[in-house]
């Protein structure tokens, strides 16, 4: 006998949630895919490299190869994933260099993978998001301004926007959009050459932020504790705002 479908989500009751996760095969993206994978969700990952440790088309986790800077692909693959319960944007690229400095490319090339190619993945998911669903977009503290990466931080700080204007068009639905915005996170960003006007420095805590914990927020954000929490961005620092 089928399982009944839930009301709230459309899904059947034993059918695992569904999250879309770009950025997948390193850094954040790849923890958050682990955790949520952990937690029971069943995951659609895209990058342009394969996450090491998954193979594709498994039942609990798919990849889609996407390259975000090329907006018609990264369309066409989020047409193909079907209903979905959660968006997490977490595909990144830093480049950084003071004013005198500044590239025009590098500054377009930040803008496409974190701006635009989320508005190309929600905008064309939006009507397949579930009633209750969840978005997040990951940010960085970055968007309050930093020295050196005025254009990294203009990126980062546009997501707070389409998230709180996001969050007002969906909330009739149930559905949640936040950022999370972490400080500098041990990740190969942190050791990527286009930064390296502005290497990184270890916050007051001692440390730099592990991806596993960014996964946990946005986890959280996700979850069932998280779902009066919308238009807001969580900043997750270890004391590099204090």
């Amino acid at each position: 006998m089928d399982a009944a479908p839930d009301g709230r989500t459309g899904r059947t009751s034993d059918e695992p949630q569904h999250a879309v996760v770009t950025g997948a095969s390193s850094g954040i993206g790849r923890a958050v895919a682990t955790r949520l994978l952990r937690e029971g969700w069943r995951i659609t990952g895209m990058s342009r490299t394969r996450p090491p440790e998954h193979r594709q088309d498994t039942p609990a986790y798919s990849w889609i190869r996407a390259d975000l800077t090329d907006l018609d692909q990264l369309a066409d693959a989020s047409a193909s994933v079907g209903a979905v319960d959660a968006i997490v944007h977490a595909a990144g690229v830093q480049r950084s260099a003071p004013l005198g400095r500044l590239s025009a490319q590098d500054g377009a090339l930040m803008w496409r993978v974190h701006v635009e190619a989320a508005t190309v993945l929600v905008n064309v998911l939006a009507d397949a998001i579930r009633p209750g669903g969840r978005v997040v977009l990951i940010g960085s503290r970055t968007m309050a301004g930093a020295a050196g990466k005025s254009q990294y931080a203009a990126t980062k700080a546009a997501l707070v926007g389409l998230a709180r204007s996001w969050a007002m068009e969906l909330v009739p639905r149930g559905i949640t959009v936040n950022v999370v915005a972490p400080g500098p996170t041990d990740t190969p960003m942190l050791r990527d050459p286009g930064r390296a006007a502005t290497p990184p420095r270890v916050p007051p805590l001692g440390r730099f932020i592990r991806p596993e914990e960014v996964a946990g927020l946005t986890a959280f954000l996700l979850g069932p504790e998280g779902g009066a929490v919308t238009g807001q961005h969580l900043v997750m620092c270890a004391g590099a705002s204090l």
